[in-house]
């Protein structure tokens, strides 16, 4: 039940996460276009979408543990790409229409913007210090001779027991 409350919480925390992101990427983009109101929108379709895909990164960081948090961020990009479409070719089916639908720059079917890349990789390295924020370092003495990755908890071996 303790993993299941975890899980709920951690899902909503992302979903707040990303309408959060959202809101200040498009108010952002409203005040580049010298919008006075600085609008900025999102959908309420967006929670559960990105709750989701915050959970499927979680899953993503473990089996690339090891790695360096670039490449963890662009394994990440193509799962924050395949979330947009899905849930948008889902959400066209079921309501008729994308809540979203890019008209300009490089867009696949209006459903994602190949061009917004960048973004969508600095939103990865962003959940990478989110991520990290929810689950802390393991302490020292719990997690044996080596040294934790700060990030992912695993465990490199101490220059003893390379040496041996």
């Amino acid at each position: 039940m303790a993993a299941v409350k975890q899980l709920a919480r951690k899902f909503t925390l992302y979903g707040c996460a990303g309408w959060v992101l959202e809101v200040l990427f498009t108010g952002t983009k409203a005040a580049l276009s010298r919008d006075k109101k600085l609008a900025a929108r999102t959908y309420l379709w967006m929670h559960p979408i990105y709750g989701a895909a915050g959970l499927t990164l979680e899953t993503l960081h473990r089996r690339l543990a090891g790695r360096s948090r670039l490449t963890r961020a662009l394994a990440s990009l193509g799962v924050i790409y395949a979330t947009e479409y899905t849930s948008g070719a889902a959400l066209r089916r079921v309501l008729g229409d994308c809540p979203w639908q890019y008209r300009n720059g490089m867009h696949l079917h209006g459903l994602v913007r190949l061009d917004y890349a960048p973004y969508w990789l600095g939103a990865a390295l962003a959940f990478e210090w989110l991520r990290d924020g929810l689950h802390p370092p393991v302490p020292r003495a719990a997690r044996g001779p080596g040294v934790a990755c700060p990030t992912c908890g695993t465990e490199e071996p101490s220059s003893e027991r390379i040496a041996a």
